[in-house]
C-alpha cells in the first residue's frame, strides 16, 4: 500500500501496519462524508434575542451583544461553553485542556470566523482564570446576566454547566443556530467524545500504545 519501511520493522508488522492504515483511509474518507453532511445543514432556528454578554475591554467591563460579535465580512461565529459557572471555584479541568489547545491556535480560525469562549461565571473570574493559563488570544464573554447557555444546552436549571459547543450565522440582520455539539447529550455509554476532532491531546494519545486510559484526565496543575 505505501514503500515505507521502517528500521528492522518485521512482516508481521507491516502485515498489521498495512491494514491499519487501510482502516485509517476509511476513517478519512467518513470524516470527510460527515464533514461534507455538516455543511449541507439547512440553516437551523433564529436566536430568541440578541444576548448581551459581559466582556473585559482595555480593563474595563463592558456589554457586547451576540450580533456585535460578528465582525464585517465574518458571517459564522464559533461559541464555545466552557464548564466554569457561579460560585465555581475552579474551572472544569477538561474544560480548561481543551481551552489551552483552542488558545495557542486561535488566530487561524479568526482569520475566517468569529471566535469566542464563554462562561457562566463572572467575567472578572473569567478573565483571573484566563490570565492565570496564558489565555490572551481568544475573545472572552460571560453569559451570567443571560440566557444563553440555558437555551443552548451549555446550562441545566440547577446550574450545572455542559461544555457546548455552537456554531451560529448571521444573515442581513437575522441571527441563526447553525450547529451544536449534540452528541454530548446523545446518552452514548462512556465519554461522548463530541469534542474530540478538535481536541489535540486526545488525538495526540490515541496513536499512543497507552491510548486515553481508563482513568486518566487533565488536570488544572501537574
Amino acid at each position: 500500500m505505501t514503500d515505507i519501511r521502517f528500521p528492522n520493522e518485521s512482516k508481521n508488522y507491516r502485515a498489521a501496519r498495512e491494514e491499519l492504515l487501510a482502516a485509517e483511509m476509511e476513517l478519512r474518507a467518513k470524516v470527510a462524508e460527515v464533514a461534507a453532511q455538516r455543511r449541507s445543514l439547512p440553516m437551523g432556528g433564529e436566536v430568541k434575542e440578541d444576548y448581551v454578554f459581559r466582556a473585559m475591554e482595555n480593563g474595563v467591563e463592558a456589554d457586547v451583544t451576540l450580533s456585535e460579535l460578528f465582525e464585517a465580512g465574518k458571517d459564522t461565529l464559533f461559541l464555545y461553553s466552557l464548564m466554569y459557572g457561579r460560585n465555581q471555584k475552579n474551572p472544569c479541568p477538561a474544560c480548561t485542556s481543551l481551552m489551552d489547545y483552542m488558545n495557542g491556535g486561535a488566530q487561524h480560525p479568526a482569520d475566517r470566523i468569529n471566535f469566542a469562549v464563554c462562561a457562566a461565571a463572572p467575567i472578572t473570574e473569567f478573565k483571573e482564570l484566563a490570565d492565570s493559563r496564558g489565555w490572551g488570544k481568544m475573545r472572552l464573554l460571560s453569559s451570567s446576566e443571560n440566557n444563553y447557555n440555558g437555551d443552548y444546552y451549555a446550562e441545566n436549571g440547577e446550574g450545572d454547566q455542559f461544555p457546548m459547543a455552537n456554531i451560529f450565522v448571521k444573515e442581513g440582520d437575522r441571527i441563526r443556530h447553525f450547529w451544536g455539539s449534540e452528541m454530548l447529550h446523545a446518552g452514548l455509554d462512556g465519554h461522548p467524545r463530541h469534542m474530540d476532532q478538535m481536541w489535540p491531546l486526545w488525538n495526540i494519545l490515541d496513536l499512543t500504545p497507552e491510548g486515553r486510559g481508563e482513568d486518566w484526565g487533565p488536570k488544572l496543575r501537574y
